[in-house]
């Protein structure tokens, strides 16, 4: 499955983000492709929500399509953390570009996330989510 940007609001010039998402035996993976800033966070945001509804749920974010990521998306991945956090989930943050490592790294935040190097080192695997629910 797979959510587009809406182009209303969008700066010229800013690549389009998509989000694919793909069930897994402990929640979901989502894959942003793309620019994820103010103008293209949408479907980002709401594929986060979505996929946060599944009680107890891992999220593995694939940031290996990202293009750049500004401070809307890291305070979306943060927001979704305290609430998976209060829910006993977790975000991870798997296969981070050079400039996703760097973002981290210099807000202090890649301490507050488990990053790893592939979607496959979170530990998840695909299948039916958790609950049987619908992907989001």
């Amino acid at each position: 499955m797979e959510a587009g940007a809406g182009n209303a609001g969008q700066a010229r010039g800013a690549v389009p983000l998509t989000v694919t998402v793909r069930r897994t035996a402990l929640g979901w993976t989502l894959g942003p492709v793309g620019e994820l800033d103010h103008d293209t966070a949408g479907p980002f945001a709401d594929a986060l929500d979505a996929a946060l509804r599944t009680p107890r749920a891992v999220v593995v974010v694939d940031c290996a399509g990202l293009g750049f990521c500004d401070s809307t998306g890291l305070n979306l991945l943060l927001q979704a953390r305290t609430r998976a956090v209060a829910d006993s989930g977790e975000i991870v943050i798997a296969r981070p570009t050079p400039m996703i490592e760097r973002m981290l790294e210099i807000t202090g935040t890649g301490a507050v996330f488990r990053v790893v190097d592939t979607v496959e080192a979170a530990g998840v695997a695909e299948g039916p989510a958790p609950g049987g629910g619908d992907v989001p």
